[in-house]
């Protein structure tokens, strides 16, 4: 490609990604150079402050048309905007997690490794939001998974960790193989691995014989994704790998992995798949012919999650599996194809916040108790009022009661789920009884916090980091939840046209 030809393109559309990008450089470079001696904190503020600057360049492009550069291979739209907010919003926060966390085992020698590979993976999530080609969506894929696999594994002196680790390789790589697989017959099928490209050829010039095969790509790409959003039956590894991660690695993995997934996954159905008829001119869409199929592993996803959470006595397994039924939750969303961008965004805002200030919370306790069993959070209420309060209101949200984001967010899905003529009755029944067999687990901490006596009497210090992590998220989750017209009117201003995804 000529000189010329790379400067006439729009580079500024990619400004949060380059920031990320010369971010990840620069910490990489410090990290290798600087005495050993000088705390490596440093870098994780630099990388702070680097992600707020994107989000301010972010904010900057919302009102610019839609722009594709790289002949349509990366997309500024209302759709990625939208999510890349969520993603930079998420990874601030984490980032302020990571800053504050001490495990035993220490990683003082680690910390800047985390800084940088952790901005790795979100400049590959942020990739895959802008992705209009398979290849682009590829690498930004990889690049999310890679960095996740070895921050899984940074405590390295860590047992669980480093079979965390494992674990997490060989089913990403089984999970990338098998969707990648059913990308290659997209593409085989198409001739170019350009989404809209691929949408319109299909929806055109498909011949009626290669139904099946289009419908084999599907199902593969659909369950290849469903290991990465920890779906069932596809979610075995998500336990053992959140208890043995760090725990700012879990909160990555719980919110920004799972919003670039279901964005990835958005993207490709609606793109690809959506007006594709499934037998011929005027039957149903393939998409609504393989509803039953996601109905069922929307429907298991939940049903699992919560059931087998009851007997989880890890806080961390716990939280796994309670991800995992919310993934069921948004998979109903995808599902129903109702007000799907409404819904799932709003939800992934909601689970944002309500499910880091959660895991900064546990941070915080099992640094101080040195276990990750439930019974550490026994007398919270004695010891720090304020952290019981505040971790009171996320197991609210996220068990959806009245009053909270995660009650809105569930009934904007619930609500998507009984539109249609005809409704999907069963499955929005299916997520009430999840939602009602999630408060067994859920008030199970609360009854620990407030009503159980405590082993230590010593009062909990606060770090910095962890006290302006939970004091947003605390904030936001009820603000979203008295007043969820502000997120609501924001998302459907004018500034956003989520039909441009298919320009």
């Amino acid at each position: 490609m000529e000189l010329k030809t790379l400067l006439s393109f729009e580079w500024g559309i990619m400004a949060p990604e380059f920031i990320i990008l010369g971010l990840t450089v620069l910490l990489s470079l410090l990290d290798l150079f600087m005495p050993k001696k000088i705390d490596r904190k440093v870098l994780g503020w630099v990388g702070f402050a680097g992600i707020v600057a994107a989000i301010a360049f972010l904010v900057g492009l919302i009102d610019d048309p839609v722009g594709s550069i790289l002949y349509d291979t990366f997309r500024l739209d209302s759709f990625s905007k939208l999510f890349k907010l969520l993603l930079l919003g998420g990874a601030a926060l984490v980032m302020l997690l990571a800053l504050s966390y001490e495990p035993k085992e220490g990683m003082k020698e680690y910390r800047g490794e985390f800084f940088y590979l952790f901005l790795a993976g979100l400049l590959g999530a942020m990739m895959m939001t802008s992705s209009g080609d398979l290849i682009t969506l590829f690498v930004g894929l990889e690049l999310l998974s890679i960095s996740s696999y070895i921050l899984a594994g940074m405590r390295k002196t860590n047992l669980r960790s480093n079979e965390a680790a494992m674990k997490y390789v060989i089913n990403g790589g089984i999970s990338t193989g098998i969707t990648l697989f059913g990308m290659s017959y997209v593409y085989g099928l198409t001739g170019t691995t350009n989404l809209i490209e691929m949408g319109s050829f299909l929806t055109t010039s498909l011949e009626s014989q290669y139904i099946y095969l289009l419908g084999l790509a599907f199902f593969m790409i659909f369950v290849g994704l469903s290991f990465k959003l920890a779906t069932a039956p596809f979610h075995m590894w998500a336990p053992d790998v959140y208890e043995g991660a760090p725990t700012p690695v879990t909160a990555f993995l719980s919110v920004v992995s799972k919003t670039a997934g279901f964005v990835l996954l958005v993207r490709v159905l609606l793109t690809i798949f959506a007006s594709i008829s499934s037998d011929g001119a005027g039957s149903l869409p393939l998409l609504l012919k393989v509803q039953d199929y996601m109905a069922f592993l929307a429907g298991a996803t939940m049903v699992i999650g919560n059931v087998v959470a009851l007997r989880q006595r890890n806080i961390k397994r716990m939280l796994a599996y309670s991800s995992i039924a919310h993934a069921g939750y948004l998979l109903v969303a995808v599902t129903t194809f109702t007000f799907i961008f409404d819904a799932l965004w709003f939800y992934l805002l909601a689970y944002l916040f309500m499910n880091l200030g959660a895991f900064a919370v546990v941070q915080l306790l099992t640094e101080k108790a040195g276990t990750e069993d439930i019974s550490g959070f026994a007398g919270l209420y004695r010891r720090a009022p304020f952290l019981a309060v505040v971790m009171g209101i996320f197991i609210l949200s996220l068990a959806g009661i009245p009053g909270t984001a995660g009650f809105i967010g569930k009934l904007n899905i619930f609500i998507g789920a009984l539109a249609p003529n005809p409704g999907h009755y069963v499955l929005a029944s299916l997520m009430i009884a999840a939602t009602v067999v999630s408060y067994i687990y859920y008030f199970g901490i609360m009854t620990q916090m407030f009503f159980r006596p405590s082993a230590s009497d010593e009062k909990i210090r606060i770090p910095a980091g962890v006290s302006a992590v939970v004091l947003v998220c605390a904030f936001a989750t009820v603000l979203f939840g008295l007043m969820p017209n502000i997120a609501i009117d924001f998302f459907h201003s004018g500034n956003f046209n989520l039909l441009d995804y298919l320009q």
